[in-house]
């Protein structure tokens, strides 16, 4: 199982040490229902640089101390507190050069809103090449709402970033120079002299439970991250990706795919939890974007768009529904703040259905396991976030790394959970007309009971 850690680098204020602009900025998300679009104003220049800082030493602190960490995740988002990677290539460079151990994950460019995807190719060959060949290239089409910070047409962007992966993928593979005529890009002269060291790199993908994106992965043998999604339409995702795969004639396994899950680890169960709670600030994904900037006309196929308003995903995914907190017409500080006391009331319940997972390291790695035995990925991703002091951020991740990855990568041998870099992804051969469960139905199933039982 490869084993990995995220955090959005998101902008905040410890509440301990700045409460009062800890507030505002969090009544003001609250306000507009939404981090995206949140005014700038709010945004201190040097303050933004220290944490920017110290997002990069604990990658680099990972990469020299906490050798049970096989990789760091990057991601980027534009025109919101809530990533202040809106460049992530810029990180990943830095990062490729002050690290030498751990692989680089990039998950991912939105490849459709980019304004030129040759130099996005040579951009990423060269943090390739400075890393010696430890960059993980992900490619997302970018939530709606980076259409409109990036000024691009959503009606275009599956299409378009379909047509970004497959030509970056070519511009590597094939000799130059030859002309790219698509039916979206258009280069007249592809000939880059900058290539990854690796031949090629692996593209893996993350997502938040597509069936178009599912399949467009299987059909390419791309391994799927599932980001902080509920089991259950985890579980519909596993399926939809192993189906296509047995029309490309192979069995998915746990090295198609990943999960990145919300976690916190302290010393003392209490101080896990209280860190814990700090995942919700501001409506955390409730709040990610409103629907109409999530969800802009024409950025979902219909079959996608159905989805969304019929199923309850949770976690990391917004849904067609209105689970947006408040009413939008809350404007006091005292009506801010009894919405503000509705999103925290959530956090009981995200702890018992496993959407935040916090404790000490003996409580956490029997649920860990638990959504591993159920999930069966042989990717999996730690996401730390929220408003957490420093010291607690990296001694979570220490905890992570001295006790808590070991036993689930004991766990994960004993359950036969084979990372991408243990067995090829679509390398095995399909028995038989219909695929083999990749997942454990039963064990989530029983998982559910006994929380009902418990309620």
């Amino acid at each position: 199982m490869f084993m990995m850690w995220f955090t959005e680098r998101a902008y905040h204020y410890d509440p301990d040490l700045e409460p009062e602009k800890h507030r505002r900025l969090e009544l003001e998300i609250i306000r507009k229902r939404s981090f995206f679009g949140t005014p700038n104003e709010f945004y201190d220049r040097a303050h933004g640089a220290k944490l920017m800082k110290m997002y990069l030493d604990e990658k680099v602190y990972t990469d020299q101390n906490l050798h049970n960490f096989d990789g760091i995740m990057l991601n980027e988002h534009h025109a919101t507190p809530w990533c202040l990677g809106a460049v992530m290539d810029v990180e990943a460079a830095a990062l490729a050069y002050a690290t030498k151990r751990v692989k680089i994950l990039l998950l991912g460019n939105p490849a459709a809103t980019v304004g030129n995807q040759l130099r996005l190719a040579e951009e990423i060959a060269m943090i390739d090449m400075i890393s010696g060949g430890r960059l993980i290239p992900g490619w997302v089409r970018g939530a709606g709402s980076e259409q409109l910070a990036n000024n691009t047409n959503p009606a275009f962007n599956r299409e378009l970033f379909e047509e970004s992966v497959d030509f970056i993928a070519k511009s590597w593979s094939t000799p130059g120079p030859f002309r790219h005529e698509g039916k979206h890009l258009h280069f007249r002269h592809v000939n880059p002299w900058v290539l990854p060291v690796q031949e090629p790199p692996p593209f893996w993908i993350p997502g938040l439970v597509s069936p178009d994106t599912a399949k467009w992965c299987a059909q390419r043998r791309y391994p799927y991250v599932a980001l902080a999604t509920k089991l259950e339409p985890t579980l519909q995702l596993w399926d939809f990706y192993s189906k296509a795969a047995a029309e490309e004639g192979y069995q998915a396994g746990p090295e198609n795919f990943g999960y990145l899950q919300p976690v916190m680890v302290a010393d003392t169960q209490e101080r896990a939890e209280e860190m814990g709670k700090r995942f919700l600030f501001g409506g955390t994904f409730a709040h990610f974007a409103r629907p109409e900037w999530m969800f802009p006309s024409g950025y979902n196929s219909k079959a996608a768009t159905r989805r969304l308003m019929e199923a309850d995903f949770g976690g990391n995914a917004v849904s067609g529904k209105d689970t947006l907190y408040g009413t939008g017409r809350e404007q006091t500080d005292e009506e801010l703040e009894a919405v503000r006391a509705e999103i925290y009331a959530t956090y009981p319940a995200a702890l018992k259905d496993h959407t935040m997972i916090a404790g000490t390291p003996d409580n956490v790695i029997a649920k860990l396991n638990e959504v591993s035995t159920i999930l069966r990925p042989g990717i999996f991703g730690f996401w730390i976030d929220g408003p957490i002091p420093a010291k607690d951020r990296v001694r979570c991740l220490e905890l992570l790394d001295r006790d808590v990855i070991p036993a689930m990568r004991e766990h994960a041998k004993k359950e036969g959970l084979p990372g991408p870099f243990e067995r090829q992804v679509g390398s095995v051969p399909l028995q038989g007309k219909e695929p083999a469960p990749t997942a454990n139905v039963q064990a989530l199933k029983e998982l559910r009971a006994r929380q009902a039982a418990a309620a």
